[in-house]
C-alpha cells in the first residue's frame, strides 16, 4: 500500500492520543482556529497562548474584532510582532461581518479570498473548523512529508509545496479525522520530527513508513536553500522627554512596521555636529544627550543595531507626540523592537 495512504491511519491515533492541551482545541470554534493559526505565524506557542487569552477576553466575537479601533487593536498585539496579521485579521472581520453574516465561510477558495489568510490557513481552518479534506502546508508539515517519501526536492521552492499540498489532498479523509490530521501533521513536525538537531525517530509513529529513516537521510532531509544574509540597518535612537512626557512619531503607511509608534532616530552614528542638530531641532537643555545602552532586534531580512540617548527638551517639539509612561503602557502600541528602550523609560520614569 502506497505509504501516504496509510499515513492518517497512523497519525490520526497517534494525536488523538498524545496531543498537547491547548487552549484553542478545547474549543475549536472557526474564529478562535482562525486567530490562533494567524497568531501563530512565525510565533512559538508558548508566547502566543497568554496573546491568546488576552485577546479573546477583549475581543470574544468576529463583530467585537471588524468594531475595534485600529490602536486598541494594536495594543492588544503589541509584542506579538508582524503587525499587519492583526490589520489583516480586522480588515478580513469586517468582511465577514459584511459578506457573511459574522460567520466564517466554509469552503477554501472562499477563506483564501479574505485579508491575510493564505493556503495554509485556509487549509488549516477548513480542515480543523469544518472537517474539510483540505491540507495545510507549513514548513513543519513540508519537513514531515519530504522525509516520509524521501522527497529532495528543495521545500523554500513553490512547485514543492504544490507537490506535497497534492500528495496530502489524494489521502486527506473529511470530518472531524481532517482536523485530527491536520493537527497530528503539525504536532509531529513540532514535537518528534524536528527541524534542529536530530529528529526523535524512535518516538515516531510512522517510522515504520518513512524513507528518511530507512535509508539514514534524516540529517539531509528536507532540502532547501540557504537563506539571503540579513541587511544591517544602524540606527541612533533617542528618548526626549519633556515635563514628564516623552515624544514619539508614527512610521510611514507603508513598508516595514507600517504605520507604528516609534522612538525618534536617525540613521547616522553620534557625533559632535549631529547634537548640535539634535539639540536644536529638539530643543535640549545645556546637558545634550546621553548614551543609555545599545540594542539588536531582527527581522526577517533585517537587523536593527541601536545606540540609545536620552535628552531633556526645554519645551516639546512640534514634529513629535508627547506621551507619559502610563500611556506607553497602557495605550501605545510600540514594536517589539524598542523594548530595551521602553523598558528604561518605565525603570526610570520617577526620575524624569
Amino acid at each position: 500500500m502506497n505509504l501516504m495512504k496509510q499515513l492518517p491511519g497512523v497519525l490520526i491515533p497517534w494525536h488523538q492520543a498524545n496531543k498537547r492541551d491547548l487552549p484553542w482545541r478545547t474549543d475549536p470554534s472557526p474564529y478562535h482556529t482562525w486567530l490562533s493559526e494567524i497568531m501563530l505565524q512565525q510565533t512559538r506557542i508558548e508566547a502566543v497562548i497568554p496573546y491568546y487569552h488576552r485577546f479573546l477576553a477583549e475581543l470574544p466575537t468576529i463583530a467585537d474584532l471588524a468594531d475595534v479601533s485600529e490602536e486598541r487593536l494594536l495594543k492588544l498585539w503589541e509584542g506579538l510582532g508582524y503587525y499587519s496579521r492583526a490589520r489583516n485579521l480586522k480588515k478580513a472581520a469586517m468582511a465577514v461581518m459584511e459578506q457573511y453574516g459574522g460567520n466564517l465561510p466554509i469552503s477554501f477558495a472562499e477563506l483564501r479570498a479574505l485579508p491575510g489568510i493564505g493556503d495554509y490557513t485556509a487549509g488549516a481552518i477548513a480542515s480543523m473548523a469544518f472537517g474539510q479534506p483540505e491540507p495545510a502546508v507549513d514548513g513543519n508539515v513540508l519537513r514531515v512529508v519530504t522525509r516520509l517519501t524521501g522527497d529532495d526536492g528543495d521545500i523554500a521552492m513553490n512547485a514543492t509545496k504544490k507537490r506535497i499540498t497534492q500528495l496530502l489532498r489524494e489521502v486527506y479523509p473529511v470530518g472531524s479525522d481532517a482536523g485530527d490530521f491536520t493537527e497530528g501533521l503539525m504536532e509531529l513536525g513540532e514535537t518528534i520530527c524536528i527541524p534542529a538537531g536530530a529528529p526523535r525517530c524512535e518516538e515516531c509513529p510512522a517510522r515504520h513508513l518513512c524513507v528518511a529513516y530507512a535509508q539514514n537521510l534524516t540529517q539531509q532531509l528536507p532540502v532547501k536553500s540557504a537563506k539571503k544574509e540579513r541587511k544591517i540597518e544602524n540606527k541612533t535612537l533617542l528618548l526626549l522627554h519633556c515635563n514628564g512626557m516623552y515624544g514619539i512619531r508614527k512610521r510611514s503607511d507603508a513598508g516595514l512596521l507600517a504605520g507604528m509608534w516609534e522612538f525618534p532616530w536617525v540613521a547616522e552614528p553620534m557625533t559632535d555636529k549631529l547634537k548640535e542638530k539634535i539639540a536644536k531641532t529638539y530643543y535640549l537643555d545645556e546637558a545634550g544627550v546621553i548614551p543609555i545602552g545599545s540594542a539588536t532586534h531582527i527581522f526577517t531580512h533585517i537587523e536593527w543595531h541601536m545606540d540609545g540617548y536620552v535628552g531633556t527638551c526645554t519645551k516639546p517639539s512640534e514634529n513629535l507626540i508627547w506621551v507619559t509612561p502610563d500611556q506607553l503602557i497602557h495605550e501605545i502600541a510600540l514594536p517589539t523592537a524598542f523594548r530595551y528602550y521602553k523598558k528604561w523609560i518605565l525603570d526610570h520614569k520617577e526620575n524624569m
